[in-house]
């Protein structure tokens, strides 16, 4: 699913490139968003790092602004590495001359970087409102279980036992009542 939707989000990107820059996308834009998909999913996250290990041996010289500045250049880096790889491996090219070339190479590795930016804000809003619809559908289970395996209260209260009870079933006391009056009967 994740795939799909980034996917989806980079033709839409690769499509923005082509519209903003001296790069022709067309109908590249689907070969070369399912490449750059790829790349961003298994590839970038190697090649960050091996960037961060190289920067990291530097980083007590700097200060939080140079880091800041060496993080960006680091990412920038990367979307520059991915834009290559997929004007290389697929139909995208380059027009305009010189500063169409230049241009056609330095503006797209920004947009990406803005494209990556955007999604992650999405992605992450998705996920937790996923979340938090996963949670209402299972009764909150999967968080309560959480809970109780990190929290132990030391002497559990009538209180405590009550709600471990409510949350083993779902039922309130009162309801847990009723059904024992119901069977009775």
């Amino acid at each position: 699913m994740r795939f799909v939707s980034l996917l989806l989000f980079n033709i839409v990107v690769l499509l923005v490139i082509g519209w903003l820059t001296p790069a022709r996308v067309g109908w590249s834009a689907l070969w070369a968003g399912i490449l750059v998909t790829a790349l961003t999913i298994w590839i970038k996250p190697l090649i960050h790092r091996w960037f961060q290990s190289m920067a990291a041996r530097s980083a007590g010289q700097r200060t939080k602004v140079g880091e800041k500045v060496v993080q960006f250049v680091l990412v920038l880096a990367v979307a520059f590495l991915v834009w290559i790889l997929a004007v290389v491996f697929s139909g995208i090219t380059i027009g305009g001359g010189f500063f169409g070339a230049f241009w056609g190479y330095v503006l797209p590795p920004v947009i990406l970087v803005i494209g990556w930016a955007i999604y992650d804000a999405i992605d992450d809003r998705v996920e937790a409102r996923a979340g938090a619809l996963y949670d209402r559908a299972t009764g909150g289970r999967a968080a309560a279980a959480a809970l109780q395996t990190t929290a132990i209260p030391a002497v559990p209260t009538p209180e405590t036992r009550a709600a471990r009870r409510e949350l083993q079933d779902g039922l309130t006391e009162e309801q847990r009542r009723m059904l024992d009056e119901l069977g009775k009967s």
